[in-house]
């Protein structure tokens, strides 16, 4: 590595908050170590208008980062963790992770009003399927759109009547500094959160480096992902499933819920297990396990017809 630690990022305003986040802070506990950003455009960023699930998997917003990484012209990188998949590549390392933001959903409504007060017919827009397979199985009556582009586009299409309500991580919006009245947090407990969402992925190589991003390293928010990846890997999941694990850590107990679910809302597979903090990976692991055994492999592989007749398979 050279003098000067070289930060990978997205150019996206989200994305570059959350950099220049850890960049501060990482400036605070080495001050004598040069720090500087650089924007790398991803496979995401250049298909705005294109579904997430049509763009080749969960990868979309790290592959060119990573290669990056690799290549030796950045040392590390800032991801939201939602957006790594469940198997980094080769040599990399996530080597650390800063304590959780607020890890909910939030619903932001042109009526300020909340879900179940919206008129029968709403148009809610949102990129995730898992937010879309949760918006249909609790009301079948509203219609749910794809919506891309960033919190500010996101935000002008509901301000200029294009839709009803949105649905948007709180986390994004913390790190923007972006209050809005118009907004209520769903319940995690029944509105599961994506695997990783709140929490920042700070990535680098096997090196020195993750010695100087471990400073960051915050120990419940690694257990908690740990289980929720574990789970990930285990279903084996992208962008065309609707899956969902989030993990509360209280001392030394760690309480993992997660689903799998029809991208229609028709059928949402739950379930929830308990342990200590030790056995993260066999929480996340085990729960996959059953909820695959309850009818969960039936949907990917529902799915994963789908997709092979869209692209032509």
């Amino acid at each position: 590595m050279s003098h000067t630690l070289r930060i990978g990022t997205r150019g996206s305003k989200l994305a570059l908050a959350q950099s220049r986040w850890v960049q501060s802070c990482l400036q605070a506990r080495h001050p004598d170590l040069a720090i500087e950003l650089v924007v790398i455009k991803t496979t995401g960023d250049r298909f705005v208008d294109q579904p997430l699930s049509q763009l080749g998997g969960k990868g979309v917003f790290v592959k060119e980062i990573e290669e990056a990484m690799l290549a030796g012209t950045i040392d590390c990188a800032v991801h939201s963790m939602k957006d790594v998949p469940s198997e980094l590549a080769p040599g990399l390392v996530i080597a650390a992770t800063p304590p959780r933001e607020d890890p909910r959903d939030l619903l932001i409504t042109r009526a300020n009003v909340g879900f179940h007060q919206l008129p029968s017919g709403a148009r809610i827009g949102t990129s995730s399927l898992r937010r879309m397979a949760l918006l249909r199985a609790f009301r079948s009556d509203i219609e749910v759109q794809t919506l891309r582009g960033n919190v500010d586009t996101r935000l002008g299409k509901l301000d200029g009547g294009e839709l009803d309500a949105i649905v948007l991580a709180a986390a994004g919006l913390r790190r923007l500094g972006i209050a809005r009245q118009d907004s209520v947090a769903f319940d995690p407990e029944h509105f599961v959160p994506a695997i990783g969402q709140g929490v920042l992925a700070l990535e680098s190589r096997a090196d020195a480096t993750v010695a100087l991003l471990a400073v960051l390293e915050d120990a419940p928010t690694r257990i908690a992902v740990t289980a929720e990846r574990a789970f990930l890997l285990r279903v084996g999941g992208s962008c065309r499933t609707p899956l969902a694990a989030y993990a509360t850590v209280n001392g030394d107990s760690i309480t993992l819920r997660a689903l799998i679910a029809d991208p229609d809302g028709t059928r949402v597979l739950r379930a929830e297990h308990s342990g200590s903090a030790a056995t993260a990976v066999a929480l996340g692991t085990g729960l996959a396990d059953e909820l695959l055994g309850r009818g969960g492999a039936e949907i990917l592989r529902a799915l994963d017809v789908q997709s092979g007749a869209r692209d032509g398979g």
